[in-house]
């Protein structure tokens, strides 16, 4: 297919020259104006535009301004074709966004000679506009292919960890949704705390996302903690709940050492001081540092309030599930003693989605792990 040149030019005269120049080796097509110009571009599609400046109506600058700002008019050649040869003239031209300015009278060689660089021009940006389609094609393909996986990674990550969890839990033959519910519930008192923005630096969206996967390993420590004592139905001797603190520091180990190993454990880092902190109280006495106030990592604070509200709102061997209202009343009387007031305060305010996760579950019908 030969390749098409549109000629445009009010002088019978000079299109008659381009003709002779051209009409051998293209295919042509001619205009007197700017306007029927812009009417044969539709009709003809051609592959170059030589557009004379000086035209009734629409000038040639305008006409070359509007080919290029159409849609693919990058890849419309277009040479401006003046009897003026001025630096002005010129830089008028290239700013209209002209690929070449050719000057009469022509000189049939060179003329010649330039349409054929013009050609080749526009064949190195048609190549060039294919493999930019391509790689765009090829872009989004991979970036569609890296989504999936890492989206099988995190979800694969996210089951193993729940899996790990629960395996945990198993020791103990109480089992129920525990873990799903405390997590739904730390989840909730985190994005309460980054929409009112109290901590920035700690607690943002990322952080959520994180607390949620990392809060059902608040106790894997358990798993290091012998059966005599980890099932036993009566209250502990004071050695034996010693015994049972060492949970929070051995699952903390545990996944410290994890975290290490790994160069995308943030939800681990932030497991690990969940698993080692959430018996720790606001006042300073709980386990097993005696840490208070804001020494408490946010996410131990967090999952600390979370976990007792499941464990007061559920079955246990030795009490009946309370009311939760009333475990409401007894959360919020541990304001500033065993709660952070801060979190309390997000308790309070999301707490008709606490009852949500409550209802929906039915943790008042159901045996559940000890706090």
């Amino acid at each position: 297919m030969r390749k098409r040149i549109l000629i445009v030019d009010p002088d019978q005269f000079d299109r008659a020259i381009l003709r002779k120049i051209l009409g051998g080796e293209y295919e042509l097509a001619e205009a007197t104006s700017g306007e029927e110009c812009l009417l044969r571009m539709r009709d003809f599609g051609p592959d170059l535009v030589l557009l004379d400046t000086m035209m009734p109506g629409i000038d040639g600058y305008e006409v070359c301004r509007q080919i290029k700002q159409a849609p693919h008019g990058d890849l419309t050649l277009v040479a401006l074709v003046s009897g003026r040869a001025s630096t002005t003239e010129r830089l008028r031209g290239y700013e209209a966004g002209a690929d070449d300015f050719i000057v009469k009278p022509f000189d049939h060689g060179e003329l010649a000679a330039r349409v054929k660089i013009l050609f080749r021009l526009r064949r190195t940006l048609t190549g060039l506009a294919r493999a930019n389609a391509e790689i765009e094609v090829y872009t989004n393909e991979l970036e569609q292919l890296v989504q999936e996986r890492t989206a099988e990674v995190v979800e694969t990550r996210d089951v193993t960890v729940f899996a790990l969890a629960k395996l945990a839990e198993s020791r103990d033959p109480e089992t129920g949704k525990h873990l799903e519910r405390m997590r739904c519930y730390s989840r909730i008192l985190a994005q309460e705390l980054a929409d009112q923005q109290l901590l920035p630096d700690e607690v943002n969206e990322e952080f959520v996302r994180h607390l949620y996967m990392a809060s059902p390993l608040h106790d894997i420590g358990k798993v290091g903690i012998p059966d005599v004592i980890l099932l036993k139905p009566g209250l502990l001797s004071a050695r034996e709940f010693e015994i049972m603190r060492r949970h929070t520091r051995i699952g903390a180990e545990a996944l410290e050492e994890a975290a290490a190993h790994t160069r995308s454990g943030g939800f681990l880092s932030i497991a690990a001081t969940v698993a080692r902190s959430h018996h720790e109280r606001y006042d300073g006495t709980g386990y097993p540092d005696g840490l208070s106030g804001s020494d408490i990592p946010i996410g131990a604070r967090i999952v600390a309030l979370a976990d007792v509200y499941d464990a007061l709102t559920s079955v246990r061997v030795y009490k009946a599930a309370y009311d939760p209202e009333v475990a409401r009343a007894m959360i919020e009387a541990e304001e500033g003693k065993y709660f952070d007031p801060m979190v309390v305060a997000a308790f309070r305010t999301r707490y008709d989605q606490f009852l949500q996760v409550c209802r929906k579950s039915g943790s008042a019908k159901e045996a559940l792990l000890n706090v």
